[in-house]
């Protein structure tokens, strides 16, 4: 994409109606997404997030600093044009759900995964309809295929918008069910982030942090709540 290759060529940056909803306008000209597609949000507060991403440039345009633009960018470039195999993609996580395997030793961890977990399952079983059930070790064992169907359903009802954001909260957290629990309202994006890690942070308890691990997952974390604020822009 040749704006992600440039230094800024704009004064000013504005955002405008548009056909279906909202783009944004570089003196006055339609930005596009790296496809060529117009950029056409759904929402006002979508289209101000991105520009006030393009308007932070000076210099160089660097899409690190842009996730609002590369979110809308791969909802219309790639979601929109495979929804269905996104979508089929995210709900098979459901069948090995981060929270669905358990640590058979030591107990604080056994404990730990109870007190984190089992809400969330219990949650998705009263609202989402679909039972998953834990299991012990990490071999696999199927979960029931209606509650995995009432899953892949919800899924599939999102947007290319919304499942644009919510394959970053899945494939990041490793949870099907975490990530509904955060656009459903659940849980905070943090407190959905701190579950994901719950193993993670017991070894570091243990055994102390290593730098660059830390590093690593500060990214990730940065990411997955980035998905959230776009998810709820995009509503």
């Amino acid at each position: 994409m040749a704006e992600w290759a440039a230094k800024r060529f704009w004064k000013d940056t504005t955002v405008a109606e548009a056909d279906g909803g909202f783009t944004v306008h570089l003196d006055g000209r339609p930005v596009r997404t790296p496809a060529k597609m117009p950029l056409i949000v759904p929402t006002r507060a979508l289209a101000d997030l991105i520009a006030a991403e393009w308007e932070a440039q000076e210099g160089a345009i660097d899409p690190n600093t842009m996730p609002a633009t590369r979110g809308a960018n791969a909802a219309l470039d790639k979601v929109s044009v495979q929804h269905a195999e996104v979508a089929d993609m995210l709900s098979d996580y459901g069948d090995s759900d981060l929270l669905c395997y358990r640590a058979e030793h030591p107990r604080e961890l056994v404990e730990r995964q109870a007190t984190g977990w089992d809400p969330l399952l219990d949650w998705a079983a009263e609202v989402l309809a679909a039972r998953l059930e834990p299991r012990a070790g990490v071999m696999h064992t199927p979960q029931s295929p209606e509650a995995l169907e009432t899953l892949r359903s919800r899924t599939h009802a999102l947007t290319a918008f919304e499942l644009a954001a919510f394959h970053d909260l899945v494939a990041l957290s490793g949870s099907l069910i975490l990530g509904f629990a955060v656009i459903e309202g659940r849980l905070s994006p943090e407190e959905a982030w701190a579950l994901s890690r719950l193993d993670e942070q017991f070894q570091i308890e243990q055994w102390g942090e290593d730098e660059e691990a830390t590093e690593a997952a500060e990214i990730k974390r940065q990411s997955f709540l980035q998905a959230a604020l776009f998810y709820r822009v995009v509503n």
